[in-house]
């Protein structure tokens, strides 16, 4: 039987915390509501929640000062901000603390279910080998060496790049210390990790939220196609927020601050009315 997820909610509004406490309960989840932010850390710290729920402004220590504690201390656990400030800047703050997803005030509970549900999906763990299923003697031929099929081994050094393309994402088979093949995705000067949750832009490395490198990782494994709105909200979000969100541009802004470098080619363009692609032109 599934467990039920654990959702900490920090809220120092009364009504609004009894009332989306209660909301959460009747919707599945184990909630713990908090009036602070001294006491959402505290609790984190006694049993760390599957989620958590933060309203930005609060007495004592504010939302973005718990999500920044948190992330300092090496806590990835997925944080959804609750913000009556509406400026692209306030926003920013927030990602820029760590935060994974925002709602702003007033907000509808469904759309609050909504990207919980996301967040959780996106930290579900893997099936577990045991789990998956056995390969069958078609899908799965007998390994074989370099001996027995009378074939020289190759001279190529595993981790060498290929010539770049026009930004067709290519799966390097990793670096010379790295025995794991497919390991990498490349595409426009851009490296990543999937498995670690790393990435590069030419030597340097990215410091990247955990929506930042799903989305980039989206992009790079496209690159060069043209990605609706709504493909992008669906694969990242789970959920389309529809036309009037700014969620998707937010993200976008604030992933290419980082990638951006002066006198380097823009990665991430926008296609007007469509949707956005990665290209290195």
């Amino acid at each position: 039987m599934p467990r039920t997820p654990a959702v900490l909610l920090a809220e120092d509004d009364r009504a609004i915390r009894n009332a989306l406490a209660r909301a959460l309960t009747l919707e599945g989840y184990r909630v713990t509501a908090v009036a602070d932010g001294a006491e959402a850390l505290a609790q984190v710290h006694r049993s760390r929640p599957d989620v958590l729920v933060l309203d930005v402004m609060m007495p004592v220590i504010d939302g973005l000062q718990v999500c920044r504690v948190l992330r300092a201390e090496g806590d990835r656990t997925p944080v959804l901000m609750l913000t009556a400030l509406v400026e692209t800047a306030d926003r920013i703050a927030g990602l820029d603390a760590g935060a994974d997803d925002y709602v702003v005030k007033p907000f509808d509970v469904e759309e609050v279910f909504a990207r919980l549900r996301a967040l959780l999906r996106r930290v579900a763990p893997a099936p577990t080998p045991e789990s998956a299923p056995a390969p069958t003697p078609e899908s799965a031929p007998a390994p074989e060496s370099a001996e027995s099929s009378g074939r020289q081994p190759s001279s190529g050094t595993p981790g060498t790049p290929t010539p770049r393309n026009s930004g067709t994402p290519r799966t390097s088979g990793g670096r010379p210390d790295d025995p794991v093949a497919g390991r990498f995705v490349d595409a426009a000067g851009l490296r990543m990790d999937p498995r670690a949750r790393r990435a590069w832009r030419g030597r340097r490395e990215l410091e990247l939220t955990r929506t930042e490198f799903e989305l980039l990782e989206l992009l790079v494994r496209n690159a060069g196609i043209v990605l609706d709105h709504s493909t992008i909200y669906d694969r990242i979000w789970g959920y389309d927020f529809g036309p009037g969100s700014k969620n998707l541009a937010v993200y976008v802004g604030y992933l290419r601050r980082k990638l951006d470098e002066p006198g380097a080619p823009q990665l991430i363009h926008t296609v007007r009315g469509v949707g956005y692609v990665l290209r290195e032109d």
